[in-house]
């Protein structure tokens, strides 16, 4: 019987219905739950009979030191599974060096990001800071014709990142009416993208483009990647969105774009220090669009990420292929 290592909060709401589904599945389970103070220490002997960890949403971040604390203490550990899609933080590395198999909730929040990204999209394209602006000034302030917004429908949005995520913004702006051009490294065609491309070819497409979606994740190769020059090759007055994370993005050069008007907008998710300092322009700039990182927030996450995890955990137990498992580098 595998010994799963869970937050005293899941344990508390989800457990009783785990250990059900997983009865039911012919795998039976025993639950080590973690102190509910967060400052307590897991007992050695606890966290000695852990196989199993399940880093839910509940633990971040009031939790995280005392979930990983106990992990570290963990010889037996086999399968880390957590509910985020991200795992660029050195502490998931750590896991991985130990041999510990490491696998991510990529996916489940997909539909609720994108829309949050188009949700952007559409108040940029629509000019809403403009009327939000009026609205907080108590200033009655419709659009002038000659700052009348551009139709979105024949526009064109290159998607670098064609993961479940990007693939969902690609499919809600297509229908739109806007044009689709991918970006990743695999060429396989994508039913709601018009056009494949390489990441090479990246710097020949942006002239064609009146938006860059970022849905990549960070890694040696995008980490930095959108910089001065590469802003410099969009036509002036295009606009970027970035649900992905704020390292891929150059934020002076992103800064100095959208003050110059050479980027005519951006909605971001993500920043190069989370959270944004409060002296950053970024707050401040009337084409642009913050959100805390924040672009997940839907009360179903749980529910998928849950569902997720029980395939994986009776895949663990009958030794079959775990979802999204991520590969050691």
């Amino acid at each position: 019987m595998p010994a799963l290592l869970v937050s005293h909060q899941f344990n508390a709401r989800y457990g009783g219905d785990l250990l059900a589904a997983a009865t039911r599945s012919g795998v039976d389970v025993e639950l080590l739950v973690l102190p509910s103070d967060p400052e307590a220490r897991t007992a050695d002997s606890t966290a000695a009979r852990a196989e199993i960890a399940y880093f839910s949403s509940d633990i971040f971040p009031h939790h995280a030191k005392q979930f990983f604390s106990a992990t570290r203490k963990a010889p037996a550990l086999k399968w880390m599974q957590v509910f985020n899609a991200g795992v660029d933080h050195p502490v998931f590395a750590t896991v991985l060096e130990r041999g510990v198999r490491l696998t991510t909730s990529s996916g489940t929040a997909a539909e609720p990001i994108a829309q949050t990204a188009i949700a952007g999209l559409l108040m940029l394209a629509r000019n809403f800071p403009h009327w939000i602006k009026g609205q907080r000034e108590r200033t009655w302030s419709p659009l002038a014709t000659t700052d009348f917004p551009r139709d979105l429908r024949g526009q064109t949005m290159l998607v670098y990142g064609l993961g479940a995520i990007g693939v969902e913004i690609a499919r809600l702006a297509r229908l739109l009416g806007l044009k689709i051009i991918g970006v990743r490294r695999s060429s396989t065609a994508v039913e709601c993208v018009d056009e494949m491309h390489t990441p090479a070819e990246l710097p020949a497409l942006l002239a064609r483009c009146d938006w860059l979606a970022l849905a990549c994740p960070l890694t040696n190769e995008t980490r930095g990647m959108v910089d001065a020059a590469l802003l410099a090759k969009l036509p002036r007055g295009a606009r970027l969105i970035n649900i992905s994370r704020g390292e891929v993005v150059d934020e002076p050069a992103l800064i100095a774009a959208l003050q110059s008007g050479q980027l005519g907008g951006a909605y971001l998710d993500v920043f190069a220090q989370e959270p944004l300092p409060a002296a950053s322009p970024l707050w401040d700039l009337p084409n642009v669009i913050v959100t805390p990182h924040n672009s997940n927030a839907s009360d179903g996450n749980d529910a998928r990420v849950n569902v997720l995890f029980l395939d994986n955990l009776l895949r663990f137990a009958k030794s079959e292929p775990l979802i999204n498992e991520v590969s050691k580098p």
